[in-house]
Order: structure tokens, then sequence, then C-alpha cells
């Protein structure tokens, strides 16, 4: 099945590569992500902490090239963020591939306090190391990353803690947050703790337009560092559901088809629960029918999924079969389509429908490539 998705994801990653060779003139890449990086680049040097953000969900794919030529080693710290949304068990491979390179590393729900606090204990720590025990020091943390991989939602949780901790007083200072990649424009400063007195700076996202290979550029098209508008909200969704269809968090939703035999009708069941709730497909009745037709529409095409045409076929089916679980009207048209691809997509991104580490770890342990 691996071979069927990978023909969903060289389609994806053909026109990543296409828009990147278009830089400003419809791409992603133009001048203001140029100047960011040139500005992000020559900070690096200035600055006594480089903390690299990447997506847990694509830890190599998400990598910030620019910091593999200016960053020291020893000031650069890899967080892999959103945890919550990866595979549990290759996070934790992928972590311990980082040390074995040499890295200080952790993962991060950068939603989650706990997991917030832990992540400033290890900065703290790593400054004292850097700078000695001194408390009455200033230092500077940067912190830089591809678009949309969460550096913004974990420089506001860790000003709130830190002043929290700090007990520092005045205004408290806000990130843009946003789902969509490119909504931070300019380098800030944020203190997040004191004695000693530490600031980080949150800077624009920044994407090289060279993606190198078609699985990587797939990878962050759907993990979100461009703009789903930009490679097509529907090939985007088929790439999504060739992953899924060829993974085994599917298989966990099978207790639902059982348990919907004990429940009222469906038709009933929608009556009632148009009435009580908004049409908002993250809804939990809605997130459980979107799975239960995910996975009858699996159940019902397990032969020859290897097959490029097979697994074709199915997602098509499971594109039209969702109208109905999301509320949409049955549109068989591009719009149509795109509703259905849109919803899809956010159910993926939010860990409503599973979680998936699309990065395989390099065979050699030991290869340079981070």
């Amino acid at each position: 099945m691996e071979a069927a998705s990978s023909a969903f994801a060289r389609r994806v990653g053909a026109v990543v590569r296409e828009l990147g060779l278009k830089k400003a003139s419809g791409g992603w890449y133009g001048p203001r992500m140029a100047a960011s990086e040139r500005a992000i680049v020559e900070r690096v040097p200035l600055v006594d902490l480089v903390i690299e953000v990447r997506d847990a969900r694509i830890p190599l794919s998400s990598a910030f090239e620019p910091l593999r030529f200016v960053a020291c080693s020893y000031k650069h710290m890899i967080v892999l963020n959103k945890v919550d949304l990866a595979d549990r068990s290759m996070t934790e491979m992928w972590l311990r591939h980082f040390k074995m390179q040499n890295f200080i590393c952790c993962g991060v729900n950068s939603h989650n306090k706990d997991s917030i606090k832990e992540l400033l204990r290890v900065v703290r720590d790593r400054i004292r190391k850097l700078k000695g025990d001194d408390r009455s020091f200033t230092a500077t943390i940067l912190l830089a990353g591809i678009p949309n991989v969460g550096k913004s939602a974990m420089v506001n949780s860790m000003h709130q803690i830190g002043r929290i901790g700090a007990e520092v007083k005045g205004k408290l200072k806000h990130a843009v947050v946003s789902s969509q990649p490119g909504e931070t424009k300019d380098i800030s400063s944020y203190k997040i703790a004191s004695h000693p007195n530490l600031y980080v700076l949150d800077t624009p996202g920044v994407l090289s337009c060279e993606i190198f290979d078609d699985d990587s550029g797939s990878r962050l098209a759907l993990s979100g560092a461009i703009s789903d508008s930009l490679v097509g909200e529907v090939y985007l969704a088929q790439y999504f559901l060739s992953v899924l269809n060829s993974k085994e968090e599917y298989k966990r939703w099978e207790s639902l088809i059982a348990s919907a035999d004990d429940t009222l009708s469906a038709s009933e069941c929608n009556r009632r629960q148009r009435r009580q709730y908004p049409p908002d497909h993250t809804q939990d009745f809605i997130v459980r029918d979107v799975r239960q037709t995910l996975f009858r529409c699996i159940a019902s095409n397990l032969e020859n999924l290897e097959n490029e045409n097979t697994m074709k076929k199915l997602i098509n089916n499971q594109l039209a079969a969702l109208h109905d679980p999301l509320r949409l009207k049955k549109e068989l048209s591009e719009d149509g389509y795109k509703a259905v691809a849109r919803k899809l997509l956010n159910l993926y991104r939010t860990g409503r429908l599973g979680h998936y580490t699309l990065d395989l770890l390099p065979r050699i342990t030991n290869d340079s490539t981070l």
C-alpha cells in the first residue's frame, strides 16, 4: 500500500517543486520571505541560543535549512512541536536519533502548560551551561523554523508561563497565531524569565524555494507549511487519504461500527443532532460519523490496495461518501470536493483522524542530513 500512497505524494511533490521555481510570481518564496531569511541569519551569531522548531510529524522535512550553515552545534537546540499530532513511538525514536547526533532536543505540545514548563527548564539549564552560574546576565534566544510549525504559539505559552513564574508585571504581549502559513511578519522580542533575564525572539517562518525531493514537498504541504490554495486542497486530501488507507490507524475505528448498531437510526440521529448543534464539522458526533464512513469504505475495498488505480478508486469513493457525514450538500463537482477536502484536512491537522508521523528515520543513524 505504501507504493500506491507514494504515487499521490509524487503528484503533490511535483506541484510543490513547480511552485518553488515560480518564487514571487505565484510561489511562496517572495521578497518578504527572502528578507526575513537574511534577517534571521544575521541574528544567529548575536544570540545565545537558537531553538529550531520542527513539526513532530515531519522531523526531517521541516528542518530550517539556513541553520545548517550558520548555527554552532553547541548553541543549536531542536524542538519537535505538535507531538500531540504525531505517532508517539516515532517521536521517541526521532528524539533518540537527534540526541545521537549530539543535539539538545525535546518534544513539545505548545498548548500544554506542563510541556512548556519542561521546555523552559531545558532552556534555562542550557543557558546556564553556556553562561555560567552568574544569574545577573541577560540572554537572548532565537526561535526559527519553517512556516506553520507553531513558533508563535510556543512563544505565547513561554511568555505567559515564564512571566507568571518570574512575577513580571506589565501588559502581556501576544504573537499572532494562525493555521495559515506566513502570518508572522517581523521579528519580535518576548521576556520569558527573570534571574537570569531571558528573552525569546519570534521570527517569521521561512521555507526554502528549493525542495529537493517530492516526498519532502508533499509532506510539507500536507502539514500546512505551504498554503493549501497554492497546492490544491483536493490533491492534498487525496494524498492524506492515501496515507490513512496505508496505515493501521483506521482499524481502531471498527468498534464505532458495532456501537452504531445499538444507537438510534442514522436519519433519526441526524435530525436530533441538527436541532441540538451548529453545523460544525469538529463536533464529536460528526467526527465519529466521518470515521465510520472512512472505515466502511476501506473495509469494503481491502483487496489489492497496492495497485495505484485501486487506491485511486477507493479515495474517490471516500471523498464522495464524506459529503453526508460532513453535513455538506452532495455536489460531485470541483467546488463540492473542495469543501470536503478543506474539512477533511482540518480534521487531520487537529488530530481528529489519528496521529501520523510521515518522515521515516534514516537507515544510517550517523547520517549528516538533519
